[in-house]
C-alpha cells in the first residue's frame, strides 16, 4: 500500500491534472444546465453543492473518493429496494459518501435489523452522520468490517450495500476487499454495489467484474440508471 500513496502523492502535484479534474467538472455542469427540464438535469441541479464538495474531495484523494457527484436518490432508491431491507437481520454499508444510500437504508430496514457504515472520508463519515443521525457511521476503512461486526457481537452479516470505487483499486486491493466481504457474509447472504458505465470499459472494472464471478455464485448486472451522474448500474451478487 506504501507504494499506492506514492503514486496518489506524486499524482495531485500535477497541476495539468488538476486543471483537466476541474475543466471536466464545469463541462459537465454547463451540459446538464442546458437539460434543466430532464430528470438527470434537476438531479444534478439540486446536488451542485454536493457535487463541489465531491470535487474537493476527488482533488485530495481520487483513489478514495471515486466520483465528482453524490449517488442519484434514483440510484440509492434501485439498490435498496432490490436488497430486501426489511427482510435482513443485519445490514452494513461501505463507503457512505455523503449519506445517499445510508438515507434509504435507514427508512427501509426494518427496526430489529443491525446496521452500522463505514466511510474512510472524515468529511464524508461527517455529513452522513448529519444527515442520517440515528444510524451508526464509523470513520474507518472497509477493510475493517470484520472488527465492526465482532465488536456488535456478529459473525457475519447478510446484506452488504457497497459505495466504494472499485474501478480506482488495484486488483491486489479489489482481491483484499473482496475476500474480506466475501468472510463476512453468511451462506447465500447477498452483496451489492454499483459501478460507473464508463468505468467498467476500463482495465480495472473489467478485473473487478472477473472478480465477482469468480467469487460468487450468482451475479446479476442490472439495468443503467441513466439520470445518475455519470450513469451506474448494479452488480447484485450471492454468496
Amino acid at each position: 500500500m506504501k507504494s499506492n500513496s506514492i503514486v496518489v502523492a506524486k499524482y495531485y502535484k500535477n497541476k495539468k491534472i488538476k486543471s483537466k479534474v476541474n475543466y471536466t467538472f464545469y463541462t459537465i455542469k454547463k451540459i446538464y444546465k442546458r437539460f434543466k427540464i430532464s430528470q438527470t438535469g434537476q438531479c444534478i441541479e439540486k446536488n451542485v453543492s454536493g457535487s463541489l464538495k465531491f470535487l474537493n474531495n476527488f482533488k485530495d484523494n481520487a483513489v478514495r473518493t471515486g466520483a465528482i457527484a453524490p449517488s442519484s436518490k434514483t440510484l440509492a432508491k434501485y439498490i435498496t429496494d432490490i436488497a430486501l431491507l426489511d427482510e435482513r437481520k443485519c445490514i452494513v454499508e461501505l463507503g457512505s459518501g455523503t449519506g445517499s444510500f445510508t438515507k434509504e437504508i435507514m427508512k427501509k430496514k426494518s427496526k430489529e435489523s443491525l446496521f452500522f457504515s463505514l466511510e474512510i472520508n472524515k468529511y464524508f463519515a461527517e455529513k452522513t452522520k448529519t444527515c442520517c443521525p440515528d444510524a451508526t457511521i464509523h470513520n474507518d476503512s472497509a477493510e475493517n468490517i470484520q472488527k465492526y461486526l465482532k465488536e456488535a457481537k456478529k459473525d457475519e452479516c447478510d446484506c452488504i450495500i457497497s459505495g466504494l470505487p472499485w474501478s480506482c483499486f488495484d486488483e491486489k486491493y479489489q482481491t483484499d476487499l473482496i475476500d474480506r466481504i466475501y468472510e463476512s457474509l453468511e451462506e447465500n447472504g447477498e452483496f451489492l454495489t454499483f459501478a460507473y458505465l464508463q468505468s467498467s470499459f476500463l482495465p480495472q472494472g473489467i478485473k473487478f467484474k472477473k472478480l465477482l464471478n469468480d467469487k460468487f455464485k450468482v451475479v446479476i448486472q442490472t439495468k443503467i440508471i441513466w439520470n445518475n451522474l455519470p450513469p451506474a448500474f448494479i452488480y447484485h451478487c450471492t454468496k
